[in-house]
């Protein structure tokens, strides 16, 4: 753990939790929050937040008294709560209004006659709506469109989310007509982020492979691509030095960088090479699909005709192991093949008019989608590194930083680590604000081995000055 010195104390502006009846009470619970983590993951529908809570004799409320927030509220869940977050540079977090979040659960209680220690789990009202709403009707035309419709509208028979939350969407290219099939609204969207294609694509296919999340901004429906093309957010460096160079605009206080590596587990989930047979049950045929990555070119499926260069992190070319592993087919997958399931049309006439007219007529080609955003995914992960910075409250899950970590050295040095360095996007992240200190933990990851030039004029600038005073190499 960091010295508090490094991480610099942030400020817990406002706590307080609404008693779910008696016309929603407010109780002050400012004085009795003793550790606050608030979490994002790319991979998660719903941000989230637990509170540490410790009581002990009368409360700071004086509505609840001895009883204490627990029982004397009481706390049964479903309490909404405001919850305002700052840290050191005036960014905040304010979990007020639409974005008041609500208790899910009490846990880890510790009761004693003398003081209560437990934690608070608390979600948006999203999470609960989703388990309340079931998609029924049938959707027809982008991917995109659609999934806005699904997170903001009513839904037939029921609710529905209905989030008044900003909701990111990048335009899908495809249109895609489907039945909702009574399955909850989180599950159709992510069901469908491995069905998508951005618009900008260029050759369906190319570039396949969605992300559906939620940050303090809103929800995300984004493309892995979209979101590797983003800026970088910030610029970080650990050195064991006490320099710390104008350009960057924090220290890493602390890191850990992956280097497992899992040959047979990447075989066996087909990163290099996979083959999927499709079975059209229109047709009672199959066909077969082929996909490998190759070190020396671009991604691409081959009897597919998709030849999209892959956005990455790293070089643009995606590094692989030896051709005796890489070329042989390693994982086989059997798919039904979708083609949209249901013909485009407001109404049965219109459909019927236009399966008649062209039945072979596909409105999703998966046979060029699948076998790409497969590999897509399991490439995202590659790279891995958790680092701790001080508390940054404007980064969000999705964005990109670029971090620079030293080579290995008995002394102190400035010179970086040029494989390990470079652009990641945040996987995942956790802000934790304590009375004494707030922290920022970041897991990072990258698709690909080697490095990207850097390029920012702030950047370059401030370090050729630095280079120049040091005569050291800070970046490639």
């Amino acid at each position: 753990m960091a010295s508090p010195d490094s991480t610099r104390a942030g400020d817990i502006k406002k706590f307080s939790i609404f008693s779910a009846k008696d016309g929603g009470e407010e109780i002050d619970a400012l004085g009795v929050v003793v550790d606050i983590k608030y979490y994002e993951d790319v991979l998660s529908n719903t941000a989230s937040l637990s509170a540490v809570v410790v009581e002990s004799g009368e409360t700071a409320s004086k509505k609840v008294g001895n009883a204490g927030i627990l029982d004397g509220l009481p706390i049964r869940g479903g309490e909404p709560a405001s919850i305002i977050l700052e840290d050191h540079d005036g960014n905040k977090l304010s979990f007020t209004g639409d974005k008041r979040l609500y208790i899910n659960r009490v846990r880890n209680v510790l009761p004693s006659t003398q003081k209560d220690v437990y934690v608070l789990d608390l979600a948006p009202r999203e999470l609960f709506a989703n388990e309340q709403s079931r998609v029924v009707r049938r959707y027809n035309g982008k991917i995109s469109d659609n999934v806005k419709d699904i997170l903001e509208k009513n839904l037939s028979g029921s609710d529905g989310i209905k989030t008044k939350k900003k909701v990111n969407c990048d335009e899908t290219v495809l249109e895609y007509n489907f039945i909702g099939n009574d399955r909850k609204p989180f599950y159709i969207c992510t069901w469908l982020a491995s069905k998508s294609v951005p618009a900008n694509a260029g050759d369906l296919g190319g570039t396949a492979g969605y992300l559906f999340y939620e940050t303090y901004d809103g929800f995300n429906f984004r493309s892995i691509d979209a979101l590797f093309r983003e800026p970088s957010k910030g610029n970080y460096l650990f050195s064991n030095t006490d320099d710390n160079p104008e350009e960057y605009d924090g220290k890493i206080l602390s890191y850990d960088i992956s280097r497992d590596i899992d040959l047979q587990n990447n075989l066996v989930m087909g990163t290099y090479a996979n083959r999927t047979l499709f079975f059209d049950f229109y047709k009672m045929n199959y066909k077969v699909r082929n996909f490998s990555v190759d070190s020396t070119q671009s991604a691409e499926s081959k009897e597919a005709g998709s030849k999209g260069k892959i956005k990455t992190l790293g070089n643009d070319e995606i590094d692989s192991v030896a051709d005796e592993f890489r070329k042989p087919i390693s994982r086989l997958m059997n798919r039904v093949k979708d083609v949209g399931t249901l013909p485009p049309g407001k109404d049965i006439e219109e459909q019927l008019k236009n399966w008649k007219d062209k039945p072979d007529k596909p409105t999703f080609d998966s046979e060029q989608i699948m076998v790409q955003s497969v590999m897509r995914y399991n490439q995202m992960f590659s790279i891995k590194i958790n680092i701790m910075i001080a508390g940054d409250f404007s980064l969000r899950a999705g964005d990109l930083i670029h971090c620079e970590f030293p080579k290995l050295s008995t002394e102190p040095n400035t010179q970086v680590n040029k494989k390990s360095g470079g652009l990641y996007m945040i996987a995942s992240l956790c802000h934790n604000i304590t009375p004494q200190e707030t922290y920022t933990s970041l897991t990072l990851v990258r698709d690909t081995f080697g490095r990207k030039p850097f390029r920012s004029a702030k950047h370059d600038k401030a370090s050729r000055d630095y280079q120049n005073a040091k005569g050291d190499v800070l970046l490639s």
